[in-house]
């Protein structure tokens, strides 16, 4: 989409929610919009992101024209989530092109709830933590985070890695199959 719509003024920006720039730059490698890392989760923070992917169109006034909403960029998880991106894709097309936003374009997305901030302290604290060389103190923070936000893949399964687990391992799949079980529960905008 991106280089596709580039001369239209379009512009896609990619955030990793990870630490690991060697682990991202191999992802992104070949990738000719910017992806950026954003290790303590702000984005996720700022724009009540529980889940990912999300995406979030924004215009050249910098307003939300479309709060985060669960889509794809690509058809890698298709098998994962029954979903193509081609909906989507025509989505952009017609706001790119023609002005013309979804209509959950208006939709408001709530807050992040008392429990979904206090998880997000307690990951960044884990994070902090270990960065310092406390892998116990880290562990308790990990483990609170999850707690207080059990489906949340911003929180679980971004620790999954820095606590020395497969993002795409067993726990994931652990994680994904009691988030399906939920109904796949997204704090935003979920496809229709």
């Amino acid at each position: 989409m991106h280089n596709e719509l580039v001369d239209d003024g379009f512009m896609v920006i990619a955030v990793a929610i990870d630490e690991a720039v060697d682990e991202v730059r191999v992802l992104a490698d070949g990738i000719t919009y910017p992806v950026l890392m954003d290790p303590n989760h702000l984005l996720t923070e700022t724009y009540a992101i529980s889940n990912v992917p999300a995406v979030v169109w924004i215009d050249e006034q910098g307003r939300i024209a479309r709060p985060n909403a669960n889509e794809f960029g690509s058809d890698m998880f298709s098998e994962f989530t029954g979903r193509t991106c081609q909906g989507h894709f025509d989505q952009i097309r017609a706001w790119v092109h023609d002005g013309v936003v979804p209509d959950d374009a208006d939709s408001e997305i709530a807050d992040l709830d008392e429990d979904e901030i206090a998880a997000r302290l307690h990951f960044r604290l884990a994070a902090h933590l270990r960065r310092a060389g406390n892998e116990e103190g880290a562990a308790r923070h990990f483990d609170a985070a999850a707690e207080l936000a059990p489906l949340d893949f911003t929180v679980v399964r971004a620790a999954m890695p820095l606590r020395g687990e497969s993002p795409f391992g067993e726990e994931f799949f652990k994680l994904l199959e009691e988030y399906q079980a939920a109904g796949s529960p997204f704090h935003g905008i979920t496809p229709a």
